[in-house]
């Protein structure tokens, strides 16, 4: 009996495409993700070649950026959800910053800036999903204690749904993360200094926002125009 041809292994060029493709395609390597040739030939088991021509294909079909001293990352998507997202978190989150201001201990306030401190140290070998880690984990501490719990849910709620849209991005501005850890510091001064509450969340959605308008000039220069991307009035009042 005469036996079917078998079919041919597909080649290591097809087998990376495929394997990049379906993390891509399903999110798992979300929009701005860093894709490290090398970490993923190892995964593979095969060479570096492969996996850079597969990585050719998916830029060649908008699904891979690729950009010179920056690497190749996951492409963009859904870029009005990801504003409207950073527009929204600013305002959030800035309201959310302020309501705490007045409940943060020194305990707080010492680990907020040993937190910006580890930020310090990733920036001469800079990584961009942990830089956005230890950055959520920063803007958490000062936002942990606002009283309003509703508020705190809407605050974690969009942060989940901006890491789904976006898996850093500071991959593709990371000149913005030595401004974003200043930023930080004057925050933590304001707090510490007993500002008002309307200044210290003024400040929160700036720094929010600047992250934005950084993007969008790296991204879509005509439309930025250096305006802020968030309401300009503050939510809250000071209750000193």
């Amino acid at each position: 009996m005469t036996q079917p041809p078998t079919r041919p292994l597909a080649s290591k060029s097809q087998q990376a495409y495929d394997w990049l493709k379906e993390r891509i395609t399903s999110r798992q390597y979300a929009p701005g993700f860093r894709l490290v040739l090398a970490t993923i030939a190892a995964e593979l088991d095969m060479s570096v070649v492969p996996v850079r021509e597969a990585v050719r294909r998916l830029e060649a079909q908008g699904l891979v950026t690729f950009e010179r001293n920056v690497g190749a990352h996951v492409a963009m998507i859904d870029d009005s959800q990801y504003r409207h997202s950073m527009d929204t978190l600013g305002v959030l989150e800035g309201a959310a910053t302020a309501l705490a201001a007045r409940h943060l201990t020194t305990a707080d306030l010492r680990r907020a800036r040993e937190v910006n401190a580890r930020l310090v140290d990733t920036l001469d070998d800079f990584d961009p999903h942990d830089f956005t880690a230890l950055n959520q984990e920063f803007h958490a501490i000062l936002f942990a204690r606002c009283p309003n719990p509703r508020l705190l849910d809407l605050v974690t709620a969009e942060w989940a749904r901006l890491g789904q849209l976006r898996d850093s991005t500071f991959a593709f501005v990371p000149g913005r993360a030595r401004e974003s850890v200043r930023e930080h510091e004057d925050l933590v001064g304001l707090i510490e200094a007993g500002a008002p509450l309307a200044d210290v969340e003024g400040a929160a959605r700036r720094h929010r926002s600047a992250t934005l308008t950084a993007y969008l000039r790296h991204e879509h220069r005509e439309d930025a125009d250096g305006t802020d991307h968030v309401l300009t009035a503050p939510l809250t009042g000071d209750s000193t």
